[in-house]
């Protein structure tokens, strides 16, 4: 299951979020967005290359059904500390992480890049859906893409959380350094590394089908006041689930 290039681009397309204090009134105009007329049912007819958005058939997110158990290999975080590096890219909040931060699947290595909010979770898991989702965006060196999705449900504070909530980008398309402040994406997740994996794509545009998606089976929490505080900003930013066609999703035992 590997995937191809853009990698700049794919990292960039794959986020965003902002302080509640600025409402929605303040948001740059974008070529695509979460509303009705150039939201997700009409990704593919904005631009040419965006035409997979709607023509592709290895689209995500989907609702994972009927999942298909394999010895599959142990899912290996190498996480270290990075300074805060935070960004509004108007569609969510993002986080660029810094080198070093690595997982591990099969005998391929991909480098953690930046992480990115939903709300609600994109991916849903025999029809349920959660209150949010965290992506880890990770590239390998020959430009491949993998995606380790984290659902998140309504429960105990999350460290990590609280901290880039406090952080929050006050503009827009500006990304806020806070070189002093040290965070752990390890913070994200759960101790039961289980997971599902299968073929799949950006969930946003250029939707591009480059993407191994690893949605970890166990959801970690976050307090219903962090996830308010995040809805004041994205009431909601999450694309549909998408047709699975004939992908065979693999969860490991």
């Amino acid at each position: 299951m590997k995937i191809w290039s853009h990698v700049r681009f794919a990292i960039m397309c794959c986020a965003l979020w902002t302080m509640p204090a600025w409402g929605q009134e303040h948001r740059t105009a974008h070529p695509w967005d979460y509303g009705d007329s150039k939201g997700p049912s009409h990704w593919g007819d904005l631009k040419p290359e965006f035409a997979q958005c709607k023509n592709g058939h290895r689209q995500s997110p989907i609702d994972i059904r009927d999942a298909q158990k394999a010895d599959l290999p142990p899912l290996e975080f190498t996480y270290k500390t990075s300074p805060l590096h935070i960004i509004d890219n108007g569609h969510t909040i993002m986080v660029n992480y810094s080198p070093g931060s690595f997982i591990s699947v099969g005998g391929q290595r991909y480098q953690l890049k930046q992480f990115h909010f939903h709300r609600p979770s994109e991916e849903k898991i025999n029809g349920k859906g959660y209150a949010m989702v965290v992506h880890l965006v990770h590239a390998a060196e020959d430009g491949s893409l993998a995606v380790v999705a984290v659902l998140l449900q309504p429960g105990l504070s999350n460290t990590l959380v609280q901290k880039l909530w406090r952080d929050l980008p006050k503009e827009e398309e500006k990304e806020e350094d806070h070189d002093s402040l040290l965070i752990d994406a390890a913070d994200l997740l759960p101790p039961d590394r289980g997971y599902y994996t299968f073929p799949g794509s950006l969930t946003t545009p250029p939707c591009s089908e480059n993407v191994t998606w690893f949605v970890l089976k166990h959801p970690i929490t976050v307090s219903t006041g962090e996830i308010q505080r995040f809805a004041k900003v994205y009431a909601d930013d999450a694309r549909p689930t998408q047709p699975a066609y004939d992908r065979v999703v693999l969860e490991s035992k």
